[in-house]
């Protein structure tokens, strides 16, 4: 006579708090994926624009190309110190990551049109046609607002499209025009809408 078989022994019951674990690592993840970067500083973007105002007044009285174009690098210099500081600043106060989940979609959106722009200053630069970096640097820096914007409160999105249009309008305008384009853009268009979402969204 065969003896009987036995049963596989059954499987090892998984705990339930690795299984309530696995799920809240799911949701989170599904949350951050959803979510909206809303660390924009409101506050830090008016500090940017009143300082694009008083370049813009700098940049006005130069005589030579060179200088003129040593003020603007020096504030988007000043400005992405304040910038950067300002958000890591609101992030940290809110506390929303900076480098996972909508935050680096932001950033990866907001980045690569400001490369751009880096790399066509020095193109145009050494073509002489240093008349045009207005209407660039605004169309550019709009793009990447709008890009960035489109992972942030929606806003942010609004204040980008209003830079695209201001820059289109330099582009086709007077070069001598170029600094008050500037001071309108990066100066009032920062004040403005720096305001609003200090006031809507907080610092």
């Amino acid at each position: 006579m065969n003896a009987p078989r036995r049963s596989a022994e059954p499987p090892d019951p998984i705990p339930i708090d690795a299984r309530a674990r696995e799920q809240l690592r799911y949701i989170r993840d599904t949350l951050e994926r959803a979510g909206s970067f809303t660390a924009v500083p409101g506050w830090g973007g008016v500090v940017v624009g009143l300082t694009a105002l008083g370049a813009a007044a700098v940049a006005w009285i130069q005589t030579s190309r060179a200088d003129w174009i040593t003020v603007w690098l020096a504030e988007a210099a000043l400005a992405a110190v304040v910038g950067i500081w300002a958000v890591a600043w609101k992030a940290k106060s809110a506390g929303v990551p900076l480098l996972s989940g909508p935050g680096r979609r932001f950033a990866l959106s907001f980045a690569p049109p400001l490369a751009v722009g880096a790399l066509l200053t020095l193109v145009l630069w050494r073509a002489g046609m240093v008349t045009i970096l207005p209407g660039v640097w605004l169309t550019l820096y709009g793009t990447a607002v709008v890009t960035g914007g489109a992972f942030s409160i929606e806003i942010v999105p609004l204040m980008g499209l209003c830079f695209l249009v201001l820059g289109g309008v330099a582009l086709f305008s007077p070069a001598a025009w170029g600094d008050a384009f500037m001071a309108a853009g990066f100066g009032g268009l920062h004040v403005i809408f720096g305001t609003l979402i200090a006031r809507r969204y907080g610092g």
